[in-house]
This record gives structure tokens, C-alpha cells and sequence, in this order.
């Protein structure tokens, strides 16, 4: 399976393309594992066809913009506002969270003493 030929499919063609041949891996790798497969280079072929279709996949997304979940229609108004999502939020509570059991634990702990350090001290 060469490039040229994928850029020159649909992107929903493309799209069942991959899902059989990600079907194909996993049967084969299933197969291999059970001792049923006999040309092992299928695995290796197949998984770089899929390779091979998921990056003509994400070509065709980001040379046409009102396609896939590549590219956001999100205006620069949109981005400013989102800028404070609810998953910078935690991440502030977990970086304080570590600060404050930091300085717990930064303190010094009273040392034991060994018995050198308590015979030449007498």
C-alpha cells in the first residue's frame, strides 16, 4: 500500500481503512500468540500500513480545516476565555497541596545519635 494511493481516497474511506487493518493487527498479533500464524511479517507490514493511513488521516485534517477534531473553530475571544479551564484549577490545588507536605517534611528531624558521636562528646 503506497501514499500516493491513500491521499487519493476519501477521508471516510480512510477512516474504514484503518479500522480494518487495526482489526487485521490485532487478529494477527492474536494468532501469533496461539501459534497459528505462519508469516510473521504480517504483523510488522500491517502495522505500518496503519501507520501509514494515520498520518495521510492527519494530513487530510489539517489541509482542510472544517474537517476532523484536528483543528478547533475557536475564535481568539474563545481562547482567552478558556483560558482558565477547570483543569488548570487542580493543578494549583495539587502544587500547593505538595508545597505545604514539602515544608512538613523539608523540616530537620531530630537525628539519633550514634554511640561515636555520644563517646566523644563525654
Amino acid at each position: 500500500m503506497k501514499a500516493s494511493d491513500l491521499r487519493e481516497k476519501t477521508l471516510q474511506d480512510l477512516v474504514e481503512l484503518r479500522k480494518s487493518l487495526s482489526g487485521d493487527m490485532f487478529q494477527n498479533r492474536l494468532k501469533n500468540f496461539t501459534n497459528r500464524l505462519d508469516d510473521t511479517s504480517s504483523i510488522r507490514k500491517a502495522r505500518r500500513d496503519l501507520a501509514r493511513v494515520m498520518t495521510v488521516i492527519r494530513q487530510v485534517e489539517l489541509r482542510s480545516p472544517g474537517v476532523g477534531l484536528a483543528v478547533s473553530a475557536s475564535t481568539p475571544s474563545e481562547e482567552s476565555a478558556s483560558a482558565e479551564s477547570p483543569v488548570e484549577k487542580p493543578k494549583a490545588k495539587r502544587a500547593s497541596k505538595k508545597a505545604a507536605e514539602g515544608a512538613a517534611v523539608s523540616a530537620p528531624s531530630p537525628k539519633k545519635s550514634s554511640k561515636k558521636s555520644e563517646a566523644s562528646s563525654r
